[in-house]
């Protein structure tokens, strides 16, 4: 197992940032992430946000310069003819220094790896304290729990097992149970767990009742709000969770810039009132010129998702659209033209900024303002607006400008003593100098040089410290420096040499593998399986079978993509704790329950899902009707 903290020290957590490509990656820790995960080459769960060997690397080193650390995502299923070259890649990753492989496939157990550390994907649908335990017996050193667990449930797996748990706190929300949903695979041939989602959730659907009765027309019905946990880390916090988790490896850099900067100011706040109860993995004080605001980005409307129990509906879903509306800005008063109108704006408007409205259908439409005077508007292309109709901005040319350039900068404090101890026999000296990382003094450089220092005629200490504070060219920022050197001239030249080295050793320090690594020393515990496999646990491979079977499965049927559905008349393709029942007011346990029809169908063109409510477990299952 990984190292444990004593309940005494400080316990140790992580904000993870999503990094689409190298750029994304360095911002996210130039902002404040102590952590960020990125796709492979291949095999990550987006087939369209892979990255290179050299570019990881480069990621791996910049992040490692702030004890931050990188973890890569192989979180796919796995064919047969593939298992040699993931292989491959895992030690070409490995070999770069990455810190962690986040996973799915049980086949990555089996491999004949180096010793990094392997993370278990939420893809692996961790929902209980049993299939916590397994895991972690399986040799995984962190935990990835699905995202609809509310606090308790978390909580209750936190005191079963040793590894720390990670969650999303923020983002795209997936209906299904992730790693349990083939509706784009079974519909489309695109496959969930191969990174090819064909994001079913979102499409438009109609409402039917068994005998085909229209009762909800044309809604994005599997649509979810976004996840925001910023005002809920601290509950998290206290059910356990360490990492806490950014969704967005398709995200842009302006939106991983203001949600990092957001929640690291969160995290922050919460261990300053505490200092003593919680620390960040990473070290650096970041300095950024913009507040952040959450509203500002890309969202579908926010909500904490189940940490607390749902008790009333409508607060989960987004019918209307999927895409993202934006603020409210005000309403239109009159319409002049086509492309001229006058608003009564709630907030300041720029020339190119995006603006939207819901037609009369329901549906969102867009167009750029091309200038503004005064509350006269005017709109790059016609549009069909009306007096009344409320206006929304979701691309807000100012604070793109704002966004698109550098807005943080990262350094780490560093304290320094500057000492000279005379030599036995002489009048020599040698004067050493000594960095040291504020945040954590186990960090260190130690420089020396023999010399003969002559006094000096005026005094020198603030002389040596302006030389000494010079590293703009390195991530470090003089807090302090102790000089004990007295009333010596010390040539500027020398001094610079000293702080070169000095610096070079105190980027070692904090560079060197085994502190920039996880330990990938878990220990396996030959884990037995609890419950009965299904085609849902997703074996696609021999070795992923050679797993189960080692933990004494019974039976190993195969994933859907490898055929395990093929004979069934009427598959399951999504289970979610979400119920579309509920959102509509008419749960099963409630009297409202008998303004639906017990039997429902999700229609979008020739696509029919029928739904089953689970009430017993407060589920909804979806099965494809052939």
């Amino acid at each position: 197992m990984p190292e444990i903290e004593s309940k005494e020290s400080p316990r140790t957590i992580e904000l993870l940032a999503p990094a689409r490509d190298l750029t994304v990656g360095i911002a996210a820790i130039d902002h404040g992430a102590d952590a960020v995960y990125i796709g492979a080459p291949s095999h990550g769960a987006r087939s369209n946000a892979t990255n290179s060997i050299a570019d990881i690397e480069a990621l791996t080193t910049y992040a490692h310069r702030f004890g931050a650390r990188v973890y890569v995502t192989v979180n796919t299923i796995i064919y047969d003819d593939e298992l040699e070259n993931v292989r491959r890649m895992v030690c070409d990753l490995y070999r770069i220094g990455v810190d962690a492989l986040i996973v799915q496939d049980m086949a990555l157990l089996k491999m004949d790896l180096p010793p990094i550390a392997l993370h278990a994907s939420t893809q692996c649908d961790i929902r209980t304290p049993q299939k916590a335990v397994f895991l972690q017996n399986a040799g995984f050193e962190q935990l990835v729990l699905a995202r609809e667990l509310t606090a308790k449930e978390i909580k209750a797996i936190s005191e079963k097992v040793e590894v720390p748990l990670e969650v999303f706190v923020h983002g795209a929300l997936c209906v299904s149970f992730s790693g349990d949903c083939q509706a784009s695979y079974l519909s489309t041939g695109r496959s969930a767990n191969r990174g090819e989602c064909a994001q079913i959730c979102r499409y438009r659907f109609s409402l039917e009742d068994g005998s085909g009765n229209v009762l909800v027309r044309d809604r994005h019905l599997l649509s979810l709000k976004d996840m925001n946990r910023l005002d809920r880390l601290e509950d998290l916090l206290e059910a356990g969770v360490s990492s806490f988790k950014i969704e967005g490896r398709l995200k842009s850099i302006d939106y991983v810039k203001n949600v990092v900067a957001a929640y690291s100011d969160a995290l922050n706040r919460i261990i300053a009132s505490d200092p003593g109860k919680y620390r960040r993995r990473s070290m650096g004080t970041v300095h950024r010129n913009f507040a952040p605001d959450l509203k500002r980005s890309f969202n579908r409307g926010y909500t904490d998702y189940f940490l607390r129990d749902r008790d009333k509906p409508g607060q989960l879903a987004n019918f209307l659209t999927p895409k993202w509306v934006g603020q409210e800005v005000g309403q239109v008063r009159k319409v002049k033209t086509a492309r001229i109108f006058e608003i009564d704006p709630r907030m300041p408007l720029n020339n190119g900024d995006g603006l939207g409205y819901f037609n009369e259908q329901g549906e969102l439409v867009g167009f750029r303002l091309n200038r503004r005077d005064g509350n006269i508007c005017y709109a790059a292309s016609d549009v069909k607006l009306t007096p009344g109709m409320t206006l929304y901005r979701n691309a807000d040319k100012g604070w793109a400008d704002l966004m698109a350039g550098k807005t943080a900068e990262r350094r780490i404090g560093v304290k320094m003593e500057l000492t000279n101890r005379a030599m036995e026999g002489n009048a020599d000296g040698e004067l050493t100098l000594k960095v040291f990382c504020n945040e954590s003094l186990e960090y260190q450089g130690i420089a020396s040089v023999k010399t003969c220092l002559d006094k000096a005629q005026k005094p020198q200490e603030d002389v040596r410290k302006r030389t000494l504070s010079k590293l703009g060219d390195t991530v470090y920022e003089l807090v302090d420096v102790e000089d004990a050197v007295g009333n010596m001239f010390v040539p500027a030249s020398m001094l610079t040499e000293l702080r070169r080295q000095a610096v070079a050793e105190l980027d070692k320090a904090i560079m060197t593998p085994e502190r920039g690594r996880q330990a990938a020393s878990a220990e396996k515990h030959n884990p037995q399986l609890t419950w009965e496999l299904t085609r849902h646990d997703n074996v696609a491979n021999r070795l992923s079978a050679e797993f189960y079977r080692e933990a004494k499965a019974d039976n190993i049927p195969m994933a859907a993509e490898a055929g395990g559905a093929s004979g069934e008349a009427e598959p399951r393709v999504m289970q979610t704790r979400y119920c579309l029942r509920r959102e509509l007011g008419a749960c099963l346990k409630t009297a409202e329950a008998r303004s639906l029809p017990r039997d429902l169908i999700l229609v979008s063109g020739n696509l029919r899902l029928r739904v089953e409510c689970d009430c017993a477990n407060c589920r909804m299952n979806l099965y494809k009707i052939r």
